[in-house]
């Protein structure tokens, strides 16, 4: 496969290392206007460009990986290229019809949301369809980003509901594993084997929920004896907030999503 990832920025360089690392055969394209941020990539086998419409021409896909701001520009530059090869926006808060209307009738569009994970083959991506997204284009994509994760297709109504629960949600989640490294150093572990232990414990929580198909209550009830030191500890955060906090965190990237439309 030949795919086309318009926009070198850490989204894009990170889903052309996933794809490439996961696919070595497939010819990955990343284009930048500076290429000198990205030319070390090369040595990973991925192919730079500055220039968009020429790693367009020969491309099974395309992928925009873009700022906002920049994206109705390289539509405008790059709608006699596409055609009707399936054209992907990871772009934030900018709807599919907004892309069609900047390409030729009856172009196949898609919008997607990955996380920072494509690079490790591990980001969750929500994928949802354009007026002329087939059935054959969705196989497609989903092939491509299922190579760098796992995916859920949903109605483009929920995609800023999407960035918000698994794009920032890496970040979230990243925040809980620092403060939890945190917490490990003040009762005694040096900072490196506190992280292991750390990133490791929530690897297992989420491999419990993933296999067991199980709600997360249930599987804190396994761990949470009666006056045992588990329930204190989740007794505490919750007084102090840490589910709350955490909701509301996510309301408020919720909302601020809105404010920038």
């Amino acid at each position: 496969m030949n795919i086309a990832i318009i926009g070198g920025g850490n989204l894009g360089t990170a889903l052309a290392l996933g794809l490439k690392t996961q696919f070595p055969e497939w010819v990955i394209t990343l284009t930048r206007r500076n290429t000198e941020k990205i030319e070390h990539l090369r040595s990973k086998g991925i192919t730079i460009s500055d220039a968009n419409t020429e790693a367009i021409a020969p491309a099974d896909m395309v992928i925009l990986a873009v700022k906002p701001h920049q994206i109705l520009g390289i539509l405008d530059e790059i709608r006699g290229t596409v055609k009707k090869k399936p054209l992907v926006s990871v772009v934030t808060g900018v709807s599919l019809s907004e892309i069609e209307a900047r390409l030729e009738p009856g172009a196949v569009v898609f919008r997607v949301m990955p996380n920072t994970a494509v690079a490790r083959g591990a980001s969750m991506t929500c994928i949802a369809a354009g007026k002329a997204g087939n059935e054959a284009a969705m196989k497609q994509v989903e092939t491509v980003f299922k190579a760098v994760g796992d995916t859920v297709v949903i109605d483009e109504k929920m995609m800023d509901a999407a960035t918000v629960l698994g794009a920032c949600g890496i970040a979230f989640a990243l925040r809980y594993i620092r403060a939890a490294m945190q917490g490990g150093i003040q009762i005694g572990f040096d900072a490196p084997t506190s992280l292991k232990i750390v990133t490791q414990t929530v690897k297992g929580a989420a491999a419990l929920l993933s296999d067991n198909l199980s709600h997360p209550e249930g599987e804190i009830d396994k761990v949470t004896t009666p006056k045992g030191c588990t329930i204190a500890g989740l007794n505490e955060m919750e007084q102090k907030g840490f589910s709350a906090a955490l909701i509301r965190g996510i309301l408020t990237s919720f909302e601020e999503i809105d404010q920038l439309k």
